[in-house]
């Protein structure tokens, strides 16, 4: 029972993602909406982003210098280390899953408001594909969200540079030395094709838990947390298939 009732609303799930494309709300109208998206979305996010960037980095890299007990090894693999975490994983995906919880909370309890208070009723009344209205917006926004990522990546390696060099770890050469040795360009082009899809689970997962709950404030609520988890749960196993498919030989 419960298999089935998972796969209805992912099959519900499908056919949000096929409505938000018909009927497109005029442009005039939908150029003010994704303005405000982006604002909310991506410009209020870039301050969290940055400060957690800066500081993992900086963990990342004390953390490497301290299991580096052994004097043969080098120095520079302080910055080969922390710039191979940060890329590939902590920029992209963890980011993204602290976004599910900043944005995709909001996201979904700015539209299952929308919904308790009948606002989205209102709308299909006078004709609007309420979907197009609500969710194609901050779908464009967070075609940005690459843009925090990379904020987030060079914010990173920052932090590991400053914590190895003014932590006596490790000296200015040798840590950007670190970070240049064996770079492989396609591994920041693997982080942002991740990225870009994260975006679009941002985007829609919340907004089909806000679009679709049932009930008053208190649903509204509930209806957050369990589109957190779903949205990172989704992003764990996305994570899982690309780096299969596209690092995988």
């Amino acid at each position: 029972m419960m298999l089935v009732r998972y796969l209805s609303q992912i099959g519900k799930y499908f056919l949000m993602l096929k409505e938000i494309f018909n009927k497109q709300t005029k442009w005039s109208v939908m150029r003010n909406l994704i303005f405000k998206e982006i604002d909310d979305l991506i410009i209020d996010s870039l301050g969290i982003v940055a400060f957690i960037s800066f500081f993992v980095g900086g963990v990342v890299s004390i953390q490497t210098a301290l299991n580096l007990t052994n004097p043969l090894i080098p120095k520079y693999l302080i910055g080969f280390a922390t710039r191979q975490s940060v890329i590939l994983e902590f920029a992209p995906t963890f980011i993204s899953i602290i976004m599910a919880g900043k944005m995709g909370s909001f996201i979904t309890s700015s539209i299952g408001t929308m919904r308790v208070t009948e606002q989205i009723d209102a709308l299909e009344v006078m004709g609007v594909n309420s979907l197009n209205y609500l969710v194609f917006p901050k779908l464009i926004a967070l075609l940005l969200y690459p843009f925090v990522i990379g904020i987030a990546m060079f914010l990173g390696i920052l932090g590991g540079w400053m914590a190895a060099v003014y932590g006596g770890f490790s000296s200015a050469d040798e840590f950007v030395s670190g970070i240049q040795v064996d770079f492989i360009p396609f591994h920041v082009a693997y982080a942002f094709i991740k990225t870009l899809c994260f975006a679009i689970i941002l985007a829609t997962i919340p907004s089909f838990h806000g679009y679709y709950m049932k009930g008053g404030a208190l649903e509204v609520g509930k209806a957050s947390t369990v589109s957190f988890v779903w949205t990172s749960v989704v992003i764990i196993l996305v994570n899982y298939i690309l780096t299969q498919l596209l690092l995988t030989n």
